[in-house]
């Protein structure tokens, strides 16, 4: 079941992420837990965010995505941006990521959203692999500098 997170379920969400920085991912230099809870909270409460959960089973959390109304893009109108998605590794190629993406789609609808974006790191060949297989209209690169 895909639904929003809970105020109370920040530890639980938290800890989802670790899921990201494990090889081929990393921990950026900058995560600040202190930081991210508070911009998790915030995510959770805002009208401009959301972050879904998959619960599978007596409220066991297998799956998260964040996703934000970001921009009005004078190209291609307003804009969905998925920041993250994560699935438990030993419950990939369930569905799990599929449905959360989905979830995320419906959400940015609902909101007049025109398109959702996200990017993969280059290293993440199955996460590249699950992106293609959703049948996007375009791909390409994302560039990061620190400020």
């Amino acid at each position: 079941m895909i639904r929003p997170a809970c105020g109370s379920e920040i530890d639980a969400v938290l800890a989802m992420f670790e899921w990201l920085f494990e090889p081929p991912g990393y921990t950026p230099r900058w995560w600040d837990e202190r930081r991210a809870r508070k911009a998790l909270a915030e995510a959770i409460k805002a009208d401009d965010s959301t972050v879904l959960v998959a619960e599978v089973g007596a409220g066991r959390l297998a799956g998260v995505v964040s996703a934000y109304l970001d921009l009005h893009s004078i190209r291609f109108g307003p804009r969905c941006w998925v920041e993250d998605l994560a699935v438990d590794p030993s419950r990939r190629s369930q569905g799990i990521g599929r449905a959360l993406l989905e979830a995320a789609k419906d959400w940015a609808r609902e909101r007049g959203a025109t398109h959702l974006e996200l990017d993969t790191g280059l290293a993440r060949d199955d996460a590249r692999r699950f992106y293609e297989r959703q049948g996007p209209i375009a791909q390409g690169y994302s560039y990061s500098w620190p400020l």
